[in-house]
């Protein structure tokens, strides 16, 4: 079962890439632009190379390569002994939805714009949210129903 809950991250996050995270604008009375992780990412690579590559990294890289890591895994093709490090790589995923939070609250406090959160910035976050699930519970190994483990035999 987990491997195939593993599989859909790998359908949702491309998903969750493209929806919109928030909307945003500068005064009330115009239209809120929609912001993506891609548009948010196109932006950056205008301005700021280096922090384009973080969350680059963060937001893309970590959490697909950990999904296809675990996957790997489900399948026997990788070694559970790789399963720590991908760990780290949902733990890295998941900054960079603190950074969008971060972003999301100072933005509401300093009051020149108006900013809404969008439904994409709770499926990123669920998608995050079970890649850590799944990575967890695939730490204990599975064994078939019926079997007594061998220290209660």
């Amino acid at each position: 079962m987990l491997k195939y809950l593993n599989l859909t991250l790998l359908v949702l996050f491309p998903i969750a890439w493209f929806a919109p995270l928030m909307r945003a604008g500068l005064l009330p009375l115009f239209g809120l632009s929609e912001i993506s992780v891609i548009t948010g990412l196109q932006s950056l690579w205008n301005s700021d190379v280096f922090l384009a590559l973080m969350v680059t990294f963060f937001a893309l890289f970590a959490p697909y390569v950990k999904t296809i890591g675990l996957a790997l895994i489900h399948f026997g093709l990788l070694r559970r002994k790789t399963l720590p490090a991908l760990q780290i790589l949902g733990k890295l995923a998941m900054a960079d939805i603190f950074l969008i939070a971060l972003y999301i609250t100072l933005s509401k406090g300093i009051g020149v714009g108006r900013i809404e959160t969008a439904w994409g910035l709770y499926l990123f976050t669920a998608c995050i949210l079970a890649s850590i699930v799944i990575g967890h519970l695939s730490e204990k190994p599975l064994r078939p129903a019926g079997t007594i483990p061998k220290d209660r035999r």
